[in-house]
């Protein structure tokens, strides 16, 4: 990834990262990233956001997974917080989540694993 995107570590396989554009795929797909977590709902930061629909074409023609679980970032519903924890069983790792700073991607993905215990 170039060195304006900045990626945590949330887990062994697992990174979060704020928003990416379309053109970010390719660069995903390259550093070594199998799918691609859109955690962001459309337009939350006005129409310059690139939407969903624009991200998983570019993500798709990368060779990426890509799934689209919109959020608030000040709350996620226990249904979300399940629709997650299935999503990360299935989507292949490594896997890139992310949002508008990367912080709600981390939340999301710890209620998510927290299921599990």
């Amino acid at each position: 990834m170039s060195q304006s995107v900045s990626l945590s570590p949330i887990a062994e396989d697992v990174y979060a990262a704020p928003q990416l554009t379309p053109e970010a795929m390719a660069a995903a797909a390259e550093a070594g990233f199998k799918a691609v977590l859109n955690n962001r709902p459309d337009f939350e930061g006005g129409p310059e956001q690139p939407t969903s629909a624009m991200i998983e074409a570019a993500a798709r023609a990368a060779g990426l997974a890509y799934a689209h679980l919109p959020v608030q970032g000040g709350y996620q519903s226990p249904e979300e917080i399940a629709q997650c924890a299935e999503l990360l069983k299935t989507l292949p790792r490594p896997l890139l989540m992310f949002c508008r700073s990367g912080a709600r991607s981390s939340r999301l993905y710890q209620q998510a694993i927290s299921l599990g215990d």
